[in-house]
């Protein structure tokens, strides 16, 4: 078993080495030419740069084809990719290719480590499992983030579209120009707002592009927002003191969360107490006692 896993990954690096000749083949000369004639292009090394980064994203996306995987299933890809702010059309195909190179390089390590010595097939059974599934699981990580981040930074969102709204700008420059100002501070709250401002100026109507940031960033918050601002259109209400009135509910809402976890803190911390305090406790106050009487048995059993 182990010499026949160790055949296969050798036909896989010799393979891998001929595609990465090919890939590499034209950054090659070029690398040449410009060691012979340094004069002909200043820009050369940024060159081979780019055009080396463009052959390993090309070489990761064409691994994609190696999972079989249905339309709907490349779909629900995607819109995870969207909320974690990936929106290029060759995110999903680098996140396939992931699926396949990350196994792929656990192995690898597995067999050049020597772990796989003594359980073969269990240690690249889960290094093609972990492989396979840690593509998932740093998504899932990034559009926890992402949101998180929007959810934080969203009452300061709301407080300068106030701003704008009572300076005079109406809902959809006072949209623009928060996205504008919060590009550094909030760069994913400013990105969202960003693509509804986009979308506005596109054709979609206001409502329609405000329920797309909320099926984007799938945030309770941005969707309780989005509400508020359709049943404001509908109603004629103010959208400065409803959006005021909103921000506030964030804050306290925030608070309320953060007290909550302060009160947990107490009954988390049991565990802790129980493993780990407690046990040096009892050694400390209980040793010198458990050794004296240790003593005082042996010196009675002695006699």
């Amino acid at each position: 078993m182990g010499f026949l896993a160790f055949t296969f990954f050798v036909v896989f690096l010799l393979i891998a080495s001929g595609g990465l000749l090919l890939f590499y083949r034209e950054a090659m000369m070029e690398r040449i030419s410009a060691v012979v004639n340094p004069r002909k292009n200043e820009g050369a090394l940024l060159n081979t740069i780019q055009q080396t980064g463009f052959s390993l994203g090309g070489m990761v996306e064409r691994m994609e084809r190696v999972l079989p995987k249905s339309q709907e299933e490349v779909s629900v890809t995607q819109q995870r990719l969207i909320r974690a702010g990936y929106r290029n059309d060759s995110a999903v195909k680098l996140f396939y290719g992931a699926k396949v190179l990350v196994p792929v390089s656990l192995c690898l390590l597995a067999l050049g480590t020597g772990i796989a010595k003594d359980n073969t097939f269990f240690v690249f059974a889960v290094a093609l499992g972990l492989g396979y599934l840690a593509p998932d699981f740093w998504l899932g990580r990034r559009i926890a983030v992402r949101q998180k981040r929007i959810r934080l930074g969203l009452p300061d969102a709301l407080d300068l579209m106030v701003i704008c709204i009572e300076a005079g700008l109406s809902m959809d420059q006072a949209t623009a120009r928060t996205a504008e100002e919060l590009r550094l501070a909030q760069p994913a709250v400013s990105d969202e707002l960003g693509i509804v401002v986009l979308e506005q100026r596109a054709g979609r109507s206001r409502s329609d592009a405000w329920r797309q940031f909320a099926e984007r960033t799938a945030v309770d918050s941005v969707r309780n927002l989005v509400s508020v601002l359709v049943q404001s259109e509908q109603l004629g209400t103010s959208v400065a003191k409803t959006l005021r009135i909103h921000s506030d509910q964030l804050r306290i809402q925030r608070r309320q969360k953060v007290e909550e976890q302060a009160a947990k803190t107490s009954v988390k911390l049991v565990f802790p107490l129980v493993f780990f305090i407690f046990p040096s406790l009892f050694l400390v106050t209980l040793g010198p006692a458990l050794i004296l009487m240790s003593e005082s048995f042996q010196k009675y059993l002695g006699q």
